[in-house]
């Protein structure tokens, strides 16, 4: 009987110890997606770097059509992220103090993704990893390629005059 209940303590206490192993692993993150290029990610705002997306308030002409782009850039971030964890790799700070990064799900870009999708365009100002994705969104005429824009910073500039 006293080996049985060494045992079982024994087993308890393995039991125990892998719960906690596999629990601390399965961290849950709390993310909010603010636009198409910009998340919160546990506290912390991450904006995307290389790319730039329409603003919320931002809409496009599709066949005589006004679409809302910016919140379809949203919304496609949204979608691809779906219940997935989000990692993210720092490249710094800018100058308002957001975290700048590349972040993925299951290994995937997100920037890459808004770009082939073609809700998303390569900011040649700061980077030209991503210019590929957008000759391939350009090329197939994928999401806002089929529509009348303009680019974000372009809609931004006209905004502030």
């Amino acid at each position: 009987m006293f080996l049985n209940k060494r045992k079982v303590i024994l087993l308890i206490s393995i039991s125990s110890l892998i719960f906690l192993l596999i629990s601390n692993q399965v961290k849950s993150q709390e993310l909010k997606v603010v636009d198409g290029d910009t998340i919160h990610l546990n506290g912390e705002k991450i904006r995307f770097t290389g790319i730039d997306t329409p603003e919320l308030k931002q809409t496009c002409i599709y066949q005589g059509i006004i679409d809302p782009c910016g919140v379809t850039a949203k919304e496609i971030l949204i979608d691809k992220i779906a219940n997935y964890k989000v990692e993210c790799i720092s490249e710094g700070k800018d100058q308002y103090k957001r975290t700048l990064a590349e972040c993925f799900v299951n290994n995937e870009s997100l920037s890459s993704h808004l770009v082939r999708s073609g809700y998303a365009f390569a900011y040649r100002r700061y980077s030209k990893k991503f210019v590929q994705d957008e000759d391939y969104a350009r090329i197939n005429t994928i999401g806002m390629w089929s529509m009348k824009f303009d680019y974000p910073w372009d809609y931004r500039k006209s905004k502030k005059n």
